[in-house]
């Protein structure tokens, strides 16, 4: 009869400090163990090591596990054996090709109430969760404000009983608790995103441009009006385009100017840009607003590409008419196609993000399709949504740490 593989799990906890992992594996590597899995965590300098390994054929574990003993006393710390059964072993192997997905939590502060009910959700599907890591700063225990971030990263394994149930519960549970939550499928394509699409107005300026030369031309609740009733679906965008470009007839050409020097940035945008430029990201403005006002966000931000309206100036006023094609929300899929065909990616490594009904086609489209501080109908309709902090949230749903990003 063949002798079962004797595989034990071994598990220290205690104060962390340097050099504690290098003598223990000294022990096992004196005895030729074999390594089978190891995952280490360290919280608030407490640590957590576990290590699953298989003993040689021609030893046995007792001399192992006493050297291992006594180097944990010396060491100040505890340790736990458990032997694990080979079929047992078998079993967990076999489940490594289940799917795979990352649940972003996202928050300006962290309770345990967030945790219990998004684990709940997690867990009432069948899920298990691997890992969770804190992918935000150390946050601090008074002044908390709008640069504050809390952000947790669970990895989890298995099929969901269903998904769509899953994301509408997220949604659900978003709204009622004040936080985001993002669920994506943890794929190549999650890894390797390399284009980013974004509307300009209320998205990343916290404005729409179009109300504010309304504004100056003395005709802003009018504009304001079909403004709304078009981010809400209401109306066509381009026939309410058409609308409120003709209002704006007769308008001083400098108006454009001393409003685009004073564009309200939207919150995290410029920590946002800054970290994509630096890790070789492409970035777009896909915008139905105007290429005035996007040329200038292009200059300050650093965004590659610009397609949006273009009004019609004479003798340096608007003559209440566009000039060319409008850019509404099928238009800006298009383009987002196109852009990705240019840089040779797939569209699953696009993120698109937007605030109104106009955006959704690209919101649709894209991988990774962002509803940001949206309209309701938008948000339904989004593949995730951020309504709570700012644009740089995007950093995390794409996987960066502070550490990453601060530096």
């Amino acid at each position: 009869m063949t002798k079962e593989k004797e595989i034990i799990l071994l598990n220290i906890s205690g104060n962390d400090r340097p050099g504690l992992t290098t003598q223990l594996t000294h022990i096992l590597a004196l005895n030729n163990v074999t390594i089978l899995d190891i995952g280490q965590a360290v919280i608030h300098d407490d640590l957590g090591l576990g290590i699953l390994f298989e003993v040689p054929a021609k030893s046995e574990s007792h001399p192992i596990l006493k050297d291992l003993l006594f180097k944990a006393y010396e060491l100040g710390v505890n340790v736990k054996f458990t032997p694990i059964k080979e079929s047992r072993y078998e079993e967990w192997v076999n489940n490594q090709g289940k799917d795979r997905f990352i649940v972003t939590l996202l928050a300006r502060k962290l309770t345990a109430e967030h945790l219990s009910k998004v684990t709940a959700i997690i867990a009432e599907q069948g899920l298990n969760i691997d890992f969770i890591s804190r992918l935000s700063g150390r946050i601090p225990l008074h002044e908390i404000n709008k640069d504050t971030r809390a952000v947790v990263e669970f990895s989890v394994r298995g099929t969901p009983k269903d998904q769509d149930k899953m994301k509408k519960d997220f949604i659900s549970l978003a709204g009622d608790i004040g936080i985001d939550i993002a669920f994506q499928e943890d794929n190549i394509y999650r890894r390797s995103r390399r284009l980013i699409c974004f509307d300009m107005d209320s998205t990343l300026i916290q404005t729409e441009v179009i109300d504010q030369l309304a504004i100056r031309a003395g005709v802003g609740d009018e504009v304001m009006k079909i403004t709304e009733s078009a981010m809400r679906g209401e109306i066509d965008f381009s026939e309410s385009f058409k609308k409120r470009v003709s209002l704006l007839k007769g308008l001083d050409e400098s108006v454009m100017k001393e409003i685009a020097e004073n564009l309200p940035i939207t919150e995290g945008a410029e920590r946002l840009f800054t970290t994509l430029k630096l890790y070789g990201y492409k970035t777009a403005i896909l915008s139905g607003g105007f290429n005035y006002f996007g040329n200038h966000l292009k200059n300050k931000l650093g965004v590659d590409y610009v397609f949006a309206n273009e009004l019609e100036i004479k003798d340096g006023k608007l003559t209440g008419k566009h000039k060319g094609e409008i850019v509404d929300g099928n238009k800006k899929a298009e383009l987002l196609k196109l852009l990705a065909f240019k840089e040779d990616i797939h569209l699953e490594q696009v993120i698109a993000v937007g605030d109104g009904s106009n955006d959704l086609p690209m919101l649709q489209l894209a991988g990774l399709g962002i509803a940001f501080h949206a309209k309701p109908k938008v948000k339904a309709s989004a593949k995730h949504a951020i309504s709570n902090i700012g644009l740089d949230a995007i950093l995390y749903m794409l996987g960066f740490r502070d550490r990453d990003i601060n530096n």
